[in-house]
């Protein structure tokens, strides 16, 4: 594994830790700026938690959990993929910048939505890396072609071998018993 990967994940993750572990923790405290976001996604997803509370909860446990993977190289694409998919309604949630009356404030937002949107770039690259090693689809590719020319040399082979093994059987069958 490279020098980059194993000072960059921990770097990336490092952010969602902290912010997991608050929303695991005081639910509460970020549950007033996820209710716009909350109501529409649990109207849309029975599954999910009816309270903010427990969405914001379960958010922060999904972030610190991912987290963790992406941080110690445990199935850093699949946590990588997960914490972008917590990442959407966090940033619609509490980086709401066009609803922002103070022109200070409102730029304020905007950087925070800004820097979310750029781990987000951040979170699907590292969902994409597949650290030097070929991805499924170029495996699968190679071995179809593998079987193909694997198949191919069977059938130049027992055609090969057909040819010698008829003459041998024409002429046993002619030798007396």
């Amino acid at each position: 594994m490279s020098v980059l990967r194993v000072l960059g994940r921990p770097m990336l993750a490092s952010m969602f830790l902290a912010g997991g572990m608050h929303s695991v923790r005081n639910p509460e405290e970020v549950a007033p700026a996820a209710e716009p976001v909350a109501q529409p996604v649990t109207d849309r997803i029975p599954s999910l938690p009816d309270r903010t509370e427990d969405l914001v909860r379960l958010n922060g446990a999904v972030q610190l959990g991912a987290g963790l993977m992406l941080a110690t190289g445990r199935m850093p694409r699949i946590a990588a993929l997960a914490i972008a998919a917590t990442l959407v309604p966090t940033t619609l949630a509490a980086h709401r910048f066009w609803e922002a009356d103070d022109p200070g404030e409102r730029a304020q937002q905007r950087i925070h939505f800004l820097k979310n949107l750029s781990m987000l770039g951040g979170l699907l690259i590292a969902a994409d890396d597949t650290a030097g090693d070929p991805s499924l689809l170029w495996r699968g590719r190679h071995a179809t072609h593998d079987l193909r020319r694997d198949a191919k040399l069977v059938r130049r082979s027992l055609m090969a071998g057909a040819g010698p093994a008829g003459a041998v059987g024409r002429v046993r069958a002619k030798l007396p018993v």
